[in-house]
């Protein structure tokens, strides 16, 4: 949930952004505290990358290592909620954030659960531009980011041929403020106040934008929706306020 990447001299990364998620590292892997929300909306997410990524490469979703060779970075990957289940679906997994403090708390986990991730304090373009990535995921990032464009291109730089980029973020309308906003922040109190700034929000069409500028073609998408009387989260059609969307190198004419 941070921040990311640089072109001609240009950084991404939002040093308040980074603050803020720091002071919550400590809460990161309560999954009743502060970061609740992230636990509960953690199983859809977890199945549309999976799917998605297991559809591209040809593997068996159903496999328990159907990751199994495949190399993933999770920029701004907090504390770890997304790498450790990736790990253990088989992939070998570096996260990158920029926050010190959430990257301790990630290496302190895994070493906790005997889990081999490669952990990182920094932001994208920290990564070596010659490391190359099956999947790269920017899950909850986009909308923190200091310039979208350029984000995205940096992600599409790391992909290996024939690799997937998968983004979760949060759509820009009058629904998003309500739900995203007013509802989460200020009445169901799920996310502290000031988590996120609606004029930074990323409507569909201005990612597929920023996807086809990178030279990459929208794979697979979907809502993410939830469930107040069955207290869950689940994908969906509806795109109106979260979603994800997955990308691939746009095939040459």
């Amino acid at each position: 949930m941070s921040n990311i990447s640089t072109e001609g001299g240009m950084s991404t990364v939002d040093a308040a952004e980074i603050a803020k998620f720091s002071r919550l590292s400590a809460e990161w892997w309560d999954p009743d505290g502060r970061m609740a929300p992230l636990h509960r909306i953690n199983p859809p997410r977890l199945t549309f990358i999976r799917d998605a990524v297991c559809r591209r490469l040809g593997r068996n979703s159903r496999s328990l290592d159907c990751f199994t060779s495949l190399r993933v970075i999770d920029i701004g990957c907090g504390a770890g909620l997304l790498c450790e289940p990736l790990a253990r679906l088989g992939a070998d997994v570096v996260g990158i954030d920029p926050s010190v403090s959430n990257i301790e708390a990630a290496r302190l986990h895994a070493r906790r659960g005997d889990l081999l991730i490669d952990y990182r304090c920094g932001s994208a373009e920290d990564v070596s531009a010659n490391e190359r990535f099956d999947v790269v995921l920017a899950m909850e990032v986009v909308e923190h980011v200091a310039n979208v464009g350029i984000f995205v291109r940096r992600c599409a730089s790391m992909l290996r041929p024939g690799g997937i980029l998968i983004a979760a973020t949060l759509n820009r309308n009058w629904k998003s403020f309500a739900l995203a906003i007013v509802g989460a922040e200020y009445v169901l109190r799920w996310l502290p106040r000031g988590t996120h700034d609606w004029n930074r929000f990323v409507t569909p069409d201005e990612f597929r934008s920023h996807l086809r500028d990178s030279g990459l073609t929208v794979s697979d998408q979907s809502g993410l929706v939830y469930s107040p009387i069955a207290d869950r989260w689940r994908l969906s059609a509806d795109m109106d306020v979260n979603y994800m969307i997955a990308a691939v190198e746009t095939d040459p004419v």
